[in-house]
């Protein structure tokens, strides 16, 4: 990357919004002739159109009036974020805070959304940092919104176009505030809470986004199962990175990035939970277990999760759990419905699991007892020991959506038909885990979908990966047999 800006300032705020961060430069300094001469002989920059969809508006204008509905007469304020320092001047990648973008379709840092009571409503107006023109300076000196630094950015008038949002400079905003400074606010938690209690519910344009980060995800599986004969065997190199590229390069193909880190796991790693370390060999004859997601370009994330022998072909025990770790999920995913408890899921996911661990002599107590819902009762919850994580979590433009919902709406509440949802239960031996049989320690297998209830039958978003375990070898051989393309 291009060295230090030949300014001495970011122009972007680190402790708060408008700020001034100073950065240590060692840059040549710019003379005032020099300065003047940059600013002459520009002609207009190309036009940059606003990456937004043109079919988000309507969407993002039903969600703003159903925000409005909830806090009339009260000033509601929702900012985008500032990008994080990773190290002195450079940034991490800059992530539009959820209940923003969800409210504007908008993406970009530093942004703030603001809506004003008016009559029965509001009235929103977006405020966004205008990028230097041809002809100032900053064009071309300004790290963070200079063209020739960052590259172009769509002008006020594209963004309102683009977003159906009046749209200001951001240079606006304190003004604007001043006016509404009695203005009753709600609390900064109650906003949060009341935001992602209405996230809860997807509109037909979010399931469509995440039946598309499904799909691209399933195009990155495919990618990481070609390149599973390049580094099997290999302990000269970290096979697991070597996959997580794989997949992170389809991840920025077809989308804004991952949108999670990935776990890629190979023989005994599948059996940490999140092992995102990713640094280690891939073994002949070992399973590979992969929870990977596509982040769009919207900021909705999949989140799937596969697991498969790495040499196409299962051996007894790796067969057994997995088998008993597919019937759970085919269990939970039957009790994903309008109407029932969140948690149906997980506890039919789980009697499977608990049952098929007593029937191996694992688990000391039947289902029935290990499965109790009162946990203290003597046996209750052993099963617990190798599968750790709940069955579901929500899933949308979060991977774990909708976090600063109330727990009687969340967990505890029903389900209705738009929420969307992972199904994953798992089987973790670990390697030094004295009550599983020897053959069977170091073995981890989880397997993982997207579902969305509906009033019918769930729909299952990722149902084009196979989970089956002789479609899975067949699909690992089909993908093998095939180039790498686009």
């Amino acid at each position: 990357m291009a060295d230090h800006d030949p300014k001495h300032t970011r122009g972007r705020s680190r402790l708060g919004r408008m700020g001034e961060h100073e950065t240590v430069s060692h840059d040549i300094p710019m003379s005032d002739q020099l300065t003047a001469a940059i600013a002459a002989d520009w002609d207009p920059a190309p036009p940059f159109p606003h990456p937004a969809r043109p079919d988000c508006a309507p969407y993002t204008a039903a969600r703003r009036a159903a925000l409005s509905a909830r806090f009339p007469d009260q000033l509601l304020v929702i900012a985008a974020g500032a990008p994080k320092v990773r190290a002195n001047d450079t940034d991490y990648p800059f992530r539009a805070t959820s209940a923003f973008t969800w409210l504007t379709g908008e993406t970009v840092p530093d942004a703030v959304l603001v809506m004003t009571p008016r009559g029965a409503g509001h009235e929103a107006t977006l405020y966004i940092g205008v990028y230097a023109q041809p002809g100032e300076p900053e064009y071309f000196t300004s790290r963070t919104h200079g063209a020739v630094w960052v590259g172009n950015a769509p002008s006020l008038t594209d963004t309102v176009a683009a977003l159906g949002i009046e749209t200001r400079p951001l240079r606006d905003l304190d003004a604007e505030l001043s006016r509404f400074a009695r203005a009753p606010r709600p609390s900064d938690a109650l906003l949060s809470q009341v935001i992602d209690e209405l996230r809860l519910v997807k509109d037909r344009w979010e399931i469509e986004r995440l039946k598309a980060a499904c799909d691209s995800t399933a195009r990155g599986f495919a990618d990481v199962v070609r390149e599973l004969p390049t580094v099997v065997g290999r302990t000269d190199v970290r096979g697991e990175r070597w996959l997580e590229g794989t997949f992170w390069r389809r991840a920025r193909l077809e989308g804004n990035t991952v949108g999670y880190s990935a776990i890629v796991g190979a023989g005994v790693h599948a059996t940490t939970l999140h092992w995102t370390h990713n640094t280690g060999a891939v073994e002949p004859g070992s399973l590979l277990l992969a929870d990977m997601g596509v982040e769009t370009d919207e900021l909705y994330t999949a989140d799937v999760t596969r697991t498969m022998p790495v040499s196409g072909e299962w051996s007894p025990e790796q067969l057994r759990v997995y088998r008993a770790v597919e019937q759970a999920q085919a269990a939970g995913i039957a009790e994903v419905k309008a109407g029932a408890d969140f948690v149906a899921a997980h506890r039919a996911a789980m009697w499977v699991i608990a049952d098929h661990l007593h029937s191996w002599g694992v688990l000391p107590v039947p289902a029935e007892v290990s499965c109790h819902e009162d946990e203290q009762r003597p046996g209750a919850g052993l099963h617990r020991r190798y599968t750790l994580h709940s069955t579901s979590h929500m899933l949308g433009i979060d991977v774990h959506d909708c976090a600063n919902a109330r727990n009687e709406l969340y967990r505890g509440g029903a389900l209705q038909s738009g929420h969307a949802l992972t199904v994953e239960p798992g089987l973790y031996f670990q390697p030094n885990d004295r009550t599983v049989p020897a053959e069977m320690r170091g073995i981890g297998v989880r397997i993982e979908d997207d579902i969305v209830v509906t009033d019918g039958d769930p729909i299952n978003l990722s149902a084009s990966l196979p989970r089956d375990p002789d479609e899975v070898l067949e699909w690992m051989r089909a993908e093998q047999a095939t180039e790498t393309a686009l």
